[in-house]
């Protein structure tokens, strides 16, 4: 709850800011947790700020260098496998709670949350009845 009262006054969240939604599942900065399916899981600190980032540009692709700067947030130098690792340990917690194929790889450049099924880059309305 620390961490959420921080990251929301940090950033300057509204209440309705301090939650993502993409493909069902959701982020909360309250309490640093994704939900899905009923299913809450606690997230690291880089966990959530990688989702964070991944879930604001959902259905674009991310350059493994924007992530490295906004997790680490330091010129020091950071080896570009901690970045792997890190990502590897989210998509296996992930998929332990049935988000498999949350984050896609596209080789060389970054990752990625693919847009839900159906919705189409150049589809900008909402047509939902």
């Amino acid at each position: 709850a620390k961490v959420g009262a921080l990251i929301r006054r940090c950033y300057n969240l509204t209440p309705e800011a301090a939650r993502l939604s993409v493909r069902g599942a959701t982020l909360s900065a309250d309490d640093i947790t994704l939900s899905y399916n009923g299913t809450t899981l606690e997230l690291t600190k880089n966990e959530y700020r990688i989702l964070q980032v991944l879930m604001e540009h959902a259905g674009q692709v991310v350059r493994r260098t924007t992530l490295m700067e906004k997790l680490w947030e330091t010129d020091v130098y950071i080896d570009d496998n901690t970045l792997t690792v890190n990502i590897t340990r989210l998509r296996k917690r992930l998929s332990d709670i049935g988000l498999s194929n949350f984050i896609l790889t596209k080789r060389g450049i970054g990752y990625q949350i693919p847009d839900p099924p159906g919705r189409s880059p150049f589809n900008t309305g909402d047509h939902s009845e």
